[in-house]
């Protein structure tokens, strides 16, 4: 299907960019890789008067460290998150995640903070960024101002960013130390998860000290499994965390669809947070 006629800018600079959105107000979309908006163009279920394309602004690629802290551009692909080394060293479970995205073409294309403002409950990269108490940067007429990640997914692909306020740069903190695993069920290969969970384990002295889990695809946003983090505290054995691991869908609200039931999901929870919770604690 062909899309609606649109006005499109190609700014050079961020500033530019967010003096265009300004003035456009709320007809207008920020293209990054294009990997979510331009299909939802061509189905008609996004429509707007200006397109922005920020592909052409170079102070949005890159990673870089800051302290504890690693700066990721909001416009870096999925292809360069996955190879950078200080990716690799400092945040393995998104370098881990981001590389089950779709496909090769897919990740040479997506960019992180697309995926990001997208807001799909359904992507792999939300939750992972979630689990990671990971921070959002975005600029707008008023300058710039730092979203936690818990704060910046708002609803079905709703965020917190304002229409005159572009994302540029995600804030991850350094998880030196820690065991971490992503593990998602789908039907078929690059397709979208029916569920996925984020797993991050501390270990001290052979149990769990401390654990993290997001969920993918067990409500409108990303989500903490909060019981389920609870329950994993002190547990030294497979057995622990299984019991835990039940505790993984608790305050959810699963969709039902094609893919699934809520009550599947939900099942598929629990079982992924043992999976991913067991390997990321060198327990499996």
């Amino acid at each position: 299907m062909i899309p609606p006629a649109f006005d499109y800018a190609r700014p050079s600079s961020v500033d530019e960019a967010v003096r265009t959105l300004a003035d456009a107000g709320e007809d207008a979309k920020v293209l990054a890789g294009g990997q979510s908006l331009l299909p939802l163009m061509r189905l008609r279920l996004a429509f707007p008067e200006l397109v922005v394309d920020v592909n052409r602004i170079p102070e949005l690629r890159g990673v870089r460290e800051d302290g504890d802290t690693l700066v990721i551009g909001a416009m870096t692909t999925h292809h360069d998150v996955i190879a950078d080394p200080l990716v690799r060293r400092h945040a393995g479970l998104l370098a881990a995640a981001t590389s089950t995205v779709a496909d090769p073409a897919v990740r040479h294309r997506g960019t992180l903070g697309g995926s990001l403002a997208h807001a799909d409950p359904a992507g792999d990269l939300p939750a992972v960024v979630l689990v990671m108490d990971g921070e959002l940067v975005a600029q707008g007429p008023r300058g710039r101002r730092t979203i936690p990640a818990r704060e910046f997914f708002v609803d079905y692909l709703q965020t917190a960013l304002e229409p005159d306020e572009l994302l540029v740069e995600v804030r991850i903190p350094k998880a030196d130390g820690w065991g971490f695993r992503y593990e998602k069920f789908h039907r078929i290969a690059q397709a979208w998860p029916i569920v996925g969970v984020a797993a991050l384990v501390r270990r001290d002295d052979g149990h769990i000290a401390e654990a993290r889990v997001a969920l993918t695809n067990m409500g409108t946003t990303p989500l903490r499994a909060s019981a389920a983090e609870e329950a994993l505290s002190g547990a030294g054995d497979p057995e622990a965390v299984a019991r835990a691991a039940q505790e993984a869908a608790q305050g959810t609200r699963p969709s039902r669809d094609t893919s699934a039931s809520p009550e599947y999901r939900a099942h598929l929870a629990q079982v992924l947070t043992k999976r991913a919770v067991l390997a990321a604690a060198g327990m499996g």
